[in-house]
C-alpha cells in the first residue's frame, strides 16, 4: 500500500470513525429523551420528558377549566389538589380575582407584591418565550385570562422551573460533546501514531543504514520489506550499497593491480637495464678487448634496449586502450584475404622459420567483417607471438582458421605447444598475468600481449576466449561482426 493511499485512508478514518461514534452516542442520548421500548414490550417515557408532558397536560387542563368552568378555579380544594400535582413537577399555581391574589401555592411564600411581579413578567397570556424575563429569576410563567360567572376578571398563572429539564439536556449534550471530542482525539491520535510509526520506523532504519554506509560498513543489507515509496527508497539504498561495495572492492582490486603493475614493470625494466649495465661495465673494464667481444656486447645492449622499447610501447598502448583514448578506424574488410596476407607475412618472418603454418582455413566465398585493420594485425601478431614462445616440440605447427554464422565470424589460431594449466586458463587475458611467476623473458613476454588482444577485440564489438589442454596445445578464438557494405578493402 502506497503512502498516499495510506494517508487518504487515515484521513477518511479520522472523519468517519468520530461520526460513527457520535451517532452511537447521539442514539444513546435520544434514548433518554424519547420513548424507548421496555422489557415487557410496552413503552416507557424518561422521567424528564414525562414530567414535561405531564406539566403540559396540567397547564392545558387549567386553560380548559378557565374557558369552560371558570368557577372551578375559585374552588380552594380543587386548586390545592392541582397545586400539589404541580408541586411534584416543580411548578406553582397562582389565581387572581380582579387584580387580587385569590390563591397561591404554599411554596411561593409571601404573596405581597406577587401580582405586580407577575404582571411585569407576563403582561399578557401569550405563550412564553425562553428569552423573556423570568419570575424570581428562575420561573417561567404561563398566564390565562378568564371571567368568573359573576363577571369578575380572573387570571391563572402557572410558574414552572424548566432549569431541571434543560439542565439534564445540557448535561447530556455536554456528555455527548465530550464523548465526540474524546472520540476525535482518540481516533486521530491512534491513527496518527500508527501512520507515523509506519513511516518513522523505516526512515529510522534508513538513517541507520546511511550511518553504516558513511562509516564504510557495506556488508549489511538494507531490506525494509515494504512495497510503498519508502520501500522503493530502501531498494535504492540497497542498490547504492551494492554498487558502493562493488566499487570499493573494484578499487581495492585496482589498487592491488596497480601495485602488481608497478612491481612487474619494475622487474621487467630492471632486467634489461641490468643486462645493459653489465655489458657497458664489461666494455669499460676492458673485458671486451676484441672486436668480436665488443660486437657481442653491443648486440646484447641493442637486444635489451629493444626489449625495453617494446615493453614501453605495449604499456603505452594498453594504457590508451584501457582509458578508451585510442580511436578505432572501423571499416569493412575482406577477412579471407586479410588473414592470407597475415599468414604469408609469418612465413617470411625469420622467427617463424621451421614452423608449419596452416591456413587460413575457412568457408567458401567472401566474408566481410567490420574491423580496424591496423589493430586487428596487432591482435593476430600478439596471439601468434605468444604461441611461438610456448612451442617446444620438435614439430611445431600453427593453424589459422575461421568459421561464420549469420551475424559474426569466429577466427581460431591454434598451436601445438605446451598448453595452459586449467587453473591459469581463466587469467591469460588479464594484464601482466604470467603462469610463470619468475617472469623469465626467455619463456614469456610482458604479460600484456593477450590483455591488449582482449581490449582491441572488445573495442570492436567482439569477444575473445581460449581453450587449451596441457601438453597438447592452445586455441585462441576471437569474433568479428559481419557486414554487407560495399567498398570492402582486401
Amino acid at each position: 500500500m502506497s503512502i498516499k493511499l495510506r494517508l487518504v485512508l487515515s484521513y477518511v478514518a479520522m472523519t468517519v470513525i468520530p461520526i460513527i461514534l457520535f451517532a452511537l452516542i447521539a442514539a444513546g442520548v435520544a434514548s433518554l429523551l424519547f420513548k424507548t421500548p421496555s422489557d415487557g414490550g410496552e413503552t416507557k417515557i424518561p422521567a424528564a420528558w414525562a414530567a414535561s408532558n405531564e406539566l403540559d397536560e396540567l397547564t392545558a387542563g387549567l386553560k380548559f377549566m378557565a374557558e369552560n368552568d371558570p368557577d372551578r378555579l375559585g374552588d380552594t380544594a380543587f386548586l390545592t389538589k392541582t397545586s400539589g400535582r404541580l408541586q411534584a413537577l416543580k411548578a406553582k399555581l397562582v389565581v387572581a380575582n380582579n387584580g387580587t391574589i385569590a390563591y397561591v401555592s404554599p411554596e411561593v411564600g409571601d404573596s405581597s407584591g406577587l401580582y405586580e411581579q407577575l404582571q411585569e413578567v407576563r403582561p399578557n397570556d401569550e405563550r412564553p418565550s425562553w428569552g423573556k424575563k423570568k419570575f424570581d429569576g428562575k420561573f417561567s410563567v404561563v398566564r390565562y385570562n378568564f371571567k368568573f360567572s359573576d363577571g369578575n376578571q380572573g387570571e391563572v398563572f402557572v410558574l414552572y422551573d424548566m432549569d431541571g429539564f434543560f439542565g439534564s439536556m445540557r448535561s447530556l449534550f455536554l456528555i455527548a460533546l465530550a464523548a465526540l471530542l474524546a472520540a476525535v482525539a482518540l481516533t486521530n491520535g491512534l491513527l496518527t501514531f500508527l501512520v507515523s510509526r509506519s513511516m518513522i520506523k523505516p526512515l529510522h532504519a534508513l538513517q541507520q543504514a546511511a550511518e553504516r554506509i558513511k562509516d564504510g560498513q557495506l556488508d549489511r543489507r538494507v531490506n525494509l520489506k515494504r512495497k510503498d515509496e519508502i520501500g522503493k527508497l530502501g531498494d535504492a539504498f540497497e542498490a547504492m550499497r551494492v554498487r558502493l561495495n562493488d566499487s570499493i572492492r573494484l578499487q581495492l582490486q585496482y589498487e592491488d593491480n596497480r601495485k602488481e603493475l608497478i612491481a612487474n614493470i619494475s622487474h621487467d625494466l630492471k632486467t634489461p637495464i641490468a643486462g645493459i649495465k653489465a655489458c657497458v661495465e664489461g666494455i669499460q673494464d676492458g673485458i671486451a678487448d676484441t672486436a668480436p667481444k665488443r660486437d657481442k656486447y653491443m648486440g646484447m645492449i641493442a637486444k635489451k634496449a629493444s626489449d625495453m622499447d617494446r615493453l614501453i610501447d605495449e604499456l603505452f598502448l594498453f594504457s590508451k586502450l584501457d582509458l578508451n583514448r585510442l580511436p578505432f578506424q572501423i571499416e569493412p574488410t575482406e577477412l579471407g584475404v586479410y588473414l592470407t596476407d597475415c599468414t604469408e607475412e609469418l612465413r617470411t618472418d625469420p622467427r617463424f622459420s621451421g614452423i608449419d603454418i596452416v591456413g587460413p582455413v575457412g568457408g567458401a566465398g567472401k566474408v566481410r567483417v567490420l574491423a580496424d585493420r591496423e589493430k586487428l594485425r596487432r591482435v593476430f601478431m600478439n596471439i601468434v607471438e605468444n604461441s611461438l614462445r610456448h612451442m617446444t616440440k620438435p614439430r611445431r605447427e600453427l593453424v589459422v582458421a575461421w568459421t561464420e554464422d549469420a551475424a559474426e565470424v569466429t577466427v581460431r589460431i591454434t598451436d601445438n605447444g605446451a598448453g595452459i594449466a586449467p587453473d591459469a586458463l581463466p587469467h591469460v587475458f588479464d594484464r601482466f598475468y604470467r603462469a610463470e611467476r619468475s617472469r623469465n623473458t626467455d619463456t614469456g613476454g610482458s604479460g600484456l600481449g593477450l590483455a591488449i588482444v582482449r581490449q582491441i577485440v572488445e573495442g570492436q564489438g567482439g569477444h575473445v576466449w581460449a581453450e587449451s589442454q596441457a601438453g597438447e596445445g592452445t586455441s585462441v578464438y576471437f569474433t568479428l561482426k559481419k557486414t554487407e557494405m560495399d567498398g570492402v578493402r582486401p
